[in-house]
């Protein structure tokens, strides 16, 4: 210590003149015994928890042999961090360190200090150590973790090499201070949830990142993160003894930990770099090195690959840690938040517990197994709710064994499953949590066939399992308004459709028998009649979906292989199909298919094949081609009815309709659409704002008309009046003409209705339409006062940001609790990054709103920029 009172480092120690080769080939010779111990584990898992620490316990002895012979000072910390700083260390995986300087000390003030640093880390790259280091005090450290929690997360697992333990105590206390365990959590999950987007929310793509992708490493590595920020533990069984995982949940992860890590080691090994995706060319290798043969038919053909069989290993492996991930994850974030929402009893087997199903006890499902079906119907049916609780996933991972053939061949299930598959909304989401708990697979015993089957095509990106939830999923945004824009043909023909449920059905089983050897369009066929007569689905209804799974291919094929100019064609085409109605539906079907193989498969030629034989074939099939509008028409005309009882000048909609999409026609009622007509098509491109007001036809408060020119800020600027004016907004459709016009729609509430609406709604056209027109920054928003029931039971905030099915667009879902001035909160945090809306729905449940956003823009094509967006609105919602 000087007299001021500043800590200096203590003089180095002369250094120790260990030959650099030395060390090197002493790390080569115990590296390549390790590398052989890892090719003689086969396929056994049990040996590579003690062989990743053994690759850290190799490099952590290099690097005290290095550092002693630089004569790094005593006060200085060498300091393992990232996955090095757990103990374990893949063949090819960076050593990643920080030599970690007591506060004060500056290797840039320091010339001599500095050549030692620079020697130091030049020799670790000699001695054959793919190193990465930083150099911080530990005021440095604490500085950037916290503008960083990509650093604050590598900080959190750092441990000692070597050096000065005081100052790395020091440095952990100081660190341990900063972190907000909530905070933290936020920030990871969001991080979590982008990753995820990155690899389109599936494990099952056929060459998955065993790291990264859902299910990978990285997700049981989130969990001991935000365990370890909040003190919960560090380990599995450390988790399971404070109550998060059960002992059997720690014993499967331990599990499919080991499995997937012995994966990502032999990749390393067999690729001799840092490798962590199973690519074709690995993916034969790995299965080799763990044993597997390819079985041959007696053709000589391949009846399964080695690497199929491996891929079937890590895709069931990936699907459970994907399973435990979120049971886990509810239940730090439960922790986290223990003044949680009051459950609401949905009836006497389940509640609703902040926007989740919630089992009434925790042996439901094995007392009463027809409640597991429930589970998914009422996922369907009950307004706001968005998922399983951590309780209910529980239950369902510890009821697997009771899904037996009893279970399956039950009536009651079979009704079950038949409502769920006839719902008008919310199949997709149910399937796919079918399928992640493990139930679609057990109770249709033939998907439980395909899950995690590989396809060996150009066309196929997915596992079978995932291409036909992925079908399933497209044929439902046919009939979505809000997915009108991406294939809009698709979506008129689906409005005049009176059973989506068929097609569901098709798309289920559509390639539910590939991978048996034979024909698998006759084999689901057959499949799926087996079905619909358990079902008891209509025979009617039974032979078009039978007919939709035979020949889902056909039409695809005459499309882009035979001529479409050769009436022949088209005829034998249209004998096939038969009808209008079994054409509509293979249509449908077929885009859905080819847009579910590969986001590069689909592509604007194929769309105007497949059209063109649509259209060629209709004609043939008997007479007048019905108006392709179906339901659209049908409300244009209402519409236009309803104007000539005003006296509009003949035609006069015309101007105003050819610049509006198909979307618009779907999402207004006929009388909507009148009124907007009447009140707007004089005025088209004349540059006028224009608002109009009138008490809302559905119901209490205003309905509310914009239009006018677009702007980057508009949205944002009309919730802002509508905030300062003291409206609450119930609901809102927006859309942007082809003209650049937008033309909005909004449903508003206030307690001086409905004594006061002239008055009100002379104010909101004058008031709103001057607003509209005025420039400078947006306003403040109003600390809008929540109500009691918010206050006692608040809703927990959830931001969901992820792409369309183009990648040209992004939908942004909200759910939070209700409050004045809310929506225009979100609409801020959009127009201060740029972001362009296209479209929105705005829905209130009781005290939870639920909004939904078609938005655009530069800065959601950065990952940085994304995990921004995301913050801002979660602060925005919970203020």
């Amino acid at each position: 210590m000087t007299g001021s009172g500043h800590s200096v480092i203590e003089a180095a120690q002369p250094p120790v003149h260990s030959a650099i080769g030395d060390i090197r080939e002493t790390h080569r010779a115990r590296k390549a015994g390790l590398l052989q111990q890892l090719r003689d584990e086969r396929g056994s898992t049990r040996g590579i928890k003690n062989l990743l620490a053994a690759f850290s316990q190799l490099a952590d002895d290099t690097l005290k042999a290095l550092c002693q012979r630089a004569g790094l000072p005593a006060g200085v910390a060498l300091v393992a961090v990232g996955g090095f700083g757990r103990g374990e260390l893949f063949p090819h995986s960076d050593v990643d360190v920080l030599l970690l300087m007591p506060d004060g000390i500056s290797p840039d003030h320091d010339p001599a200090l500095k050549q030692r640093i620079e020697d130091f880390i030049g020799s670790c790259w000699d001695a054959g150590l793919e190193i990465g280091s930083s150099v911080r005090t530990v005021e440095e450290c604490v500085a950037q973790a916290l503008e960083d929690v990509t650093v604050q997360t590598s900080l959190l697992e750092s441990r000692l090499i070597t050096g000065s333990r005081k100052l790395f105590l020091a440095f952990q206390e100081r660190f341990r201070a900063t972190l907000d365990p909530r905070a933290f959590f936020v920030a990871k999950t969001l991080e979590m949830r982008q990753r995820h987007n990155k690899f389109e929310n599936t494990p099952y793509s056929l060459e998955p990142n065993c790291k990264e992708s859902p299910g990978g490493l990285r997700d049981l590595q989130v969990i001991l993160w935000v365990a370890n920020a909040a003190g919960f533990g560090k380990s599995w069984d450390e988790l399971a003894r404070s109550g998060l995982a059960t002992a059997f949940e720690a014993r499967q992860i331990k599990h499919n930990e080991a499995l997937l890590n012995l994966i990502r080691a032999r990749l390393h090994l067999i690729a001799n770099r840092r490798e962590d995706r199973l690519v074709f060319d690995l993916q034969n290798a790995v299965a080799e090195s763990f044993g597997y043969q390819t079985t041959m038919r007696p053709d000589g053909r391949p009846l399964e690959r080695a690497s199929e069989r491996l891929m079937k290993r890590f895709y069931w492996a990936a699907k459970a840690v994907a399973q435990l991930n979120q049971i886990l994850l509810l239940n730090i974030e439960e922790r986290l938040n223990p003044a949680g929402a009051e459950a609401r009893p949905i009836n006497e087997r389940f509640s609703e517990k902040a926007g989740m199903i919630e089992v009434a006890s925790d042996d439901l499902y094995l007392a009463n197994p027809h409640a597991i079906l429930e589970t998914f119907l009422l996922y369907e049916t009950t307004p706001g709710v968005k998922g399983l609780s951590a309780r209910t996933l529980r239950a369902l991972y510890n009821a697997r064994k009771v899904m037996d053939g009893a279970f399956r061949n039950d009536p009651v299930n079979h009704a079950t499953f038949r409502a769920i598959l006839m719902q008008p909304e919310g199949i997709t989401h149910a399937m796919r949590l079918m399928n992640q708990t493990s139930v679609l697979g057990r109770y249709l015993w033939v998907f439980r066939r395909i899950v995690g089957q590989m396809q060996h095509d150009l066309f196929h990106v997915y596992t079978v399992d995932q291409h036909i939830l992925m079908v399933l999923r497209n044929v439902r945004r046919f009939f979505m308004a809000e997915h009108a824009h991406e294939y809009p043909f698709c979506s008129q023909l689906a409005a005049g459709w009176d059973k989506p449920w068929i097609l569901y059905a098709a798309a289920l089983f559509h390639d539910i028998a590939k991978g048996r050897g034979g024909d698998h369009s006759e084999l689901g066929a057959r499949e799926v009649k087996r079905f619909c007569r358990q079902h008891q689905i209509e025979p009617e209804d039974c032979e078009l979906i039978e007919f939709l799974v035979r020949g889902h291919l056909m039409m695809s094929r005459v499309a882009q292989k035979e001529d479409l100019g050769d009436p022949a064609v088209i005829q034998a085409f249209a004998k096939r199909v038969g009808n209008e109605r079994y054409l509509t539906a293979l249509y449908l079907l077929t885009v859905a298919d080819i847009r579910g193989t590969s986001p590069k498969v689909w592509n604007a030629w194929k769309g105007k094949l497949l059209e063109d034989l649509y259209r060629y074939t209709l004609r043939v099939l008997g007479g007048r081609a019905p108006d392709p509008q179906a339901e659209v028409e049908a409300t244009k005309r209402e519409a236009l009815v309803l104007l000539q009882l005003h006296a509009l000048p003949f035609e006069a909609h015309k101007k105003l309709w050819e610049t509006l999409d198909v979307g618009y026609f779907m999402r207004h009622e006929a009388g909507d659409i009148a009124w907007h007509t009447r009140h707007l098509s004089r005025h088209v491109g004349s540059g006028k704002t224009i608002v109009r007001a009138r008490l809302s036809p559905v119901g209490e408060g205003l309905q509310i008309v914009v239009y006018t020119p677009d702007q980057p800020d508009l949205f944002a600027r009309i919730c802002g009046y509508f905030d300062q004016a003291g409206f609450s907004i119930l609901d809102a459709k927006v859309h942007t003409a082809s003209n650049g016009y937008a033309l909005d729609t909004f449903q508003v509430v206030t307690s001086m209705l409905p004594e006061h609406y002239r008055e009100l709604c002379n104010m909101a056209e004058a008031e709103l339409a001057s607003t509209i027109s005025q420039a400078g920054p947006l306003p403040a928003p109003s600390r809008g006062r929540v109500s009691r029931r918010v206050k006692s039971f608040p809703v927990t905030p959830r931001v969901d940001l992820r792409p369309d099915e183009k990648a040209q667009h992004w939908l942004l879902s909200i759910s939070t609790s209700d409050r004045v001035g809310l929506l225009y909160s979100i609409a801020r945090v959009l127009a201060r990054h740029k972001l362009n809306l296209q479209l929105a729905k705005v829905s209130t449940l009781g005290e939870r709103v639920e909004d939904t956003f078609l938005i655009d823009g530069p800065e959601l094509q950065q990952n940085r920029r994304q995990l921004e967006i995301e913050t801002e609105l979660l602060e925005a919602i919970s203020a």
